[in-house]
């Protein structure tokens, strides 16, 4: 394959071969539905998913946890298939099955021999399009979330990250906890999500990709036989538009938030406005984030565990979505270095956007990455989540060959100018463990905004 391949809503039916000759075809069906596959040749296995692109950044006032809510709900039956059956269905061929909800999509998956994939597509068009979202089932799952998000509250790294979204995008709806909160959960009524399911599960919502052992003219037979036999009608429909692009200006939530938990680590987390998923830099980003906190060879490794022992785990990350992104910095480290460790992390952000990288690095983190994209596509999950993301998020494929060209692309002086760029950024610091906040007094080279610390219990 020559470059990125475009994926238009209007055109029908696309294919093309990828890196290493894999067939790669997408089909959009007469009701909107559309079909992505690659095939793996020598795979004996398959991995679907069902694609709707509403995650928690598309739910309104009263609707707060109603996405993820109802991913665990459609694992709890239909007309025909009991919860039981479900499990079973995939569990008896050594399947795997499972959902995620994220900020812009959510995504129901199943990973099965070859010879079970017309079962999985069967089983995953059922649960997708005929739950039951039975009353009681609802209030059973409902205890059950309200123990997952108790759980993430007692994860320091978990809770960490979801005030650092909240004080980097603010008042954004990427800054919302995917899963929502207690209490919009103990508030949520089986009628809102039922509401909120209607609404967004409709042919011209539905995406489903697989990866693996399949031919394309049978999995779209299969998928329309399938489809028809869950409950939906044949009417014809298109594609619902895709999100736009056009980068958000943020307003940051607040600047330091130290939140007092009596743990023997301290979590400290650093983060900026990043970029978006379609923004031409992303291959500098990637570098930046290789050469800063992407292994053990980084610089924030090297500096704050190798060379000073001061956490065990740091490290950068680069979460980007339609039209905006974070740039952020993590550290697990004993309580009474959190201040260390945040302004050393700081201070080697800071002298990457002066000083740039080295030819070295930028030829080690081209390898790294070009070669970790290579091993990940021996897996089906990869792949299958590949073709999802490029339908859903930003409407082209690219495939291991093209994403090498684009590193390839990338300067030493370009990192260097996105580090400014992104340092330049309005700065949130999250602080969890046992510390005392006026360690983090916003005068301090860690804070520089003329904000006073809030505390947060």
């Amino acid at each position: 394959m020559n470059g990125p391949v475009p994926l238009p809503l209007d055109v029908d039916d696309i294919s093309f071969r990828a890196t290493a000759g894999e067939l790669v075809r997408r089909s959009i069906l007469p009701t909107g539905v559309r079909v992505l596959s690659e095939q793996m040749p020598g795979a004996r296995s398959a991995t679907v998913g069902f694609w709707v692109a509403v995650g928690s950044r598309d739910e309104s006032e009263g609707e707060r946890g109603s996405t993820h809510f109802l991913e665990h709900l459609l694992f709890k039956g239909t007309p025909t298939r009991s919860a039981f059956d479900i499990s079973v269905s995939f569990e008896s061929v050594g399947g795997e099955h499972n959902a995620a909800t994220a900020k812009e999509y959510t995504c129901y998956y199943a990973k099965v021999r070859d010879v079970d994939l017309d079962m999985a597509v069967d089983v995953l068009a059922d649960m997708v399009i005929s739950s039951r979202i039975d009353p009681d089932e609802f209030e059973i799952e409902r205890g059950v979330i309200l123990d997952e998000l108790a759980m993430a509250d007692d994860d320091a790294a978990d809770l960490g990250s979801e005030r650092l979204f909240e004080s980097v995008f603010g008042d954004h709806a990427l800054g919302r906890p995917i899963g929502g909160s207690p209490d919009s959960i103990r508030a949520a009524s089986r009628d809102d999500v039922v509401r909120h399911y209607r609404a967004n599960y409709r042919p011209q919502d539905l995406v489903i990709t697989v990866a693996g052992a399949v031919e394309h003219d049978a999995l779209v037979a299969r998928i329309e036989a399938a489809l028809k036999a869950a409950g939906w009608s044949d009417e014809a429909g298109e594609p619902v538009p895709r999100r736009s692009t056009d980068a958000v200006a943020l307003t940051q939530g607040r600047p330091v938030l130290v939140v007092p938990r009596p743990l023997e680590q301290a979590t400290v987390l650093l983060g900026v406005p990043g970029l978006a998923l379609t923004d031409e830099r992303r291959p500098a980003l990637s570098i930046l984030n290789a050469v800063l906190g992407g292994g053990m060879s980084s610089r924030l490794f090297q500096e704050i565990r190798e060379k000073r022992g001061l956490a065990y785990s740091v490290y950068s990350f680069t979460p980007s979505y339609s039209d905006a992104g974070l740039f952020g910095l993590y550290a697990g480290c004993a309580p009474r270095n959190a201040a260390e460790v945040a302004s050393l992390m700081l201070e080697e952000f800071d002298r990457l956007a002066a000083d740039g990288i080295s030819d070295l690095e930028l030829e080690r983190a081209i390898g790294m990455l070009g070669g970790a994209a290579a091993l990940a596509l021996e897996d089906s999950d990869t792949r299958m989540n590949r073709l999802g993301r490029a339908e859903i998020s930003t409407g082209e494929f690219v495939d291991l060959d093209e994403s090498l060209v684009r590193l390839a692309r990338v300067t030493p002086a370009s990192v260097s100018t996105l580090a400014g760029d992104l340092r330049a950024g309005v700065l949130s610091t999250v602080v969890v463990g046992d510390v005392e906040p006026a360690l983090f007094d916003p005068t301090s080279a860690v804070q520089p905004a003329a904000t006073s610390p809030q505390a947060s219990s």
